[in-house]
């Protein structure tokens, strides 16, 4: 695998990343693309009660088109759905897309936003993911390990109901069934659950990292107070607000048909769900994206394996989006990451 906690997404065959970020004067946003090799079979399935989507239903098992040419993740919540228009348009000017005739093509590019509208400290058009913002991430898409922490869509991503900082994370895995086989995930942390244990200040995924991969360190006796501190709830009711997802993109190389695409989206919960608490709220948009490239035959007997590596590798990008998150301090939010409350003496 290549540099990175566990590996990265981009570590399946054929799959590109690229990120573009907007900080200052207000702004604290970005979009993260994912850029699957031509003709991969695509799926999604959406288990938040809040999402934020954009081409959604044509990933369907019974719609006219299987495959996908980008999957978009924004910031910006619904405006920034504004960034896929940036990516199509780039993508129909490589001829990549569904071809309609003499009129040329239509690339498919699904999309999903979280919400970070004012955590910059201002709420104004120019400070959320629009077109052009969406042109320049898919202009940096590359092989190289994706981007993680602070960065694109999980720029102004935070968890735990916004008390800790949240991000983008990535991470890869070998199929042990079949040779050759891998699945791997970005994941852009925005969730009103928390990704951590209020008692013991660990992360909730750390029990299901794979035997033989590095697990996080628990955190001293003195960061586990401070998060005990800081995760402990206000007294008083509470109104949940709908400002909150975790979007997760699901990469492997395995030739997967629509339906078994989007089961293997489906397991990707399962992911989610190990590593924040609660998580698939009605205030959350969780959704889960998978492209896959057809490269390696996948039996029947391989299916299983491969859909529980799919939930592992999800949760291991979840933990890897928190761990690589760092404090930001704007005019909208002052919040803490979890490795500085964590570790520090």
């Amino acid at each position: 695998m290549t540099a990175g906690r566990w590996g990265s997404v981009t570590d399946v065959p054929g799959v590109l990343v690229g990120s573009a970020t907007i900080t200052g004067e207000g702004r604290l946003s970005g979009v993260t693309v994912v850029l699957p090799p031509v003709g991969s079979v695509g799926a999604v399935d959406v288990r938040g009660g809040g999402p934020g989507t954009h081409e959604t239903d044509a990933l369907d098992p019974t719609t006219l088109v299987p495959t996908v040419d980008a999957v978009v993740l924004t910031g910006g919540s619904a405006y920034g759905l504004a960034s896929a228009g940036g990516v199509q348009a780039w993508l129909e000017e490589q001829g990549r897309g569904f071809q309609v005739g003499p009129a040329g093509v239509v690339p498919i590019v699904p999309a999903a936003a979280v919400f970070d509208l004012g955590r910059g400290g201002s709420t104004g058009p120019g400070t959320r993911p629009d077109s052009a913002l969406g042109r320049t991430a898919v202009l940096r898409a590359t092989t190289e390990t994706a981007e993680r922490g602070v960065v694109g869509a999980g720029t102004g991503a935070l968890a735990a109901g916004g008390r800790l900082k949240g991000g983008v994370g990535s991470a890869a895995l070998p199929v042990p069934a079949v040779d050759g086989l891998v699945v791997g995930a970005l994941a852009v942390v925005n969730a009103a659950g928390s990704p951590v244990d209020g008692v013991t200040g660990a992360l909730l995924g750390t029990a299901f990292v794979p035997r033989g991969l590095a697990r996080p360190e628990p955190p001293t006796p003195a960061g586990a107070a401070r998060l005990a501190e800081l995760l402990t709830p206000a007294p008083g009711p509470s109104s949940p607000r709908g400002e909150n997802t975790t979007l997760v993109v699901v990469a492997t190389n395995g030739a997967l048909d629509p339906a078994r695409a989007r089961r293997t989206a489906m397991a990707g919960h399962g992911g989610i769900a190990r590593a924040v608490d609660p998580s698939h709220t009605l205030v959350d948009g969780d959704t889960v994206f998978v492209v896959a490239a057809g490269e390696v035959p996948v039996a029947s007997e391989a299916l299983l394996p491969l859909q529980a590596a799919a939930a592992s590798v999800v949760t291991l990008a979840v933990l890897d989006a928190v761990l690589a998150a760092t404090a930001t301090r704007t005019p909208g939010i002052d919040v803490p990451a979890y490795a500085d409350l964590a570790y520090a003496r």
